[in-house]
């Protein structure tokens, strides 16, 4: 059982990377694609006409935007330099 100890302690982070999964923009990316699903939501809510143009299609296309930048958001590697 300490064998098992010890060998979960020598695993510590050995390149000294941070302990973030995504990198910066990957989170500016994700900070972005909420944003534009908001503004979507949003346009697709209230009470007046239910078939608006705006309504049926502005605002879907919208949210389907903010939903392929996500995945961008989520797929996004970034440049790696030349000592990775």
């Amino acid at each position: 059982m300490d064998n098992k100890k010890n060998i979960s302690a020598s695993k510590e982070n050995p390149t000294g990377k941070s302990g973030l999964v995504f990198g910066s923009i990957n989170y500016l990316l994700m900070a972005i694609s909420l944003i534009i699903l908001v503004i979507g939501f949003a346009l697709m809510g209230g009470k007046t006409d239910i078939y608006n143009t705006t309504k049926i299609s502005t605002a879907p296309i919208v949210v389907i935007l903010g939903f392929g930048v996500g995945m961008v958001a989520i797929f996004y590697k970034g440049n790696k330099s030349a000592g990775e």
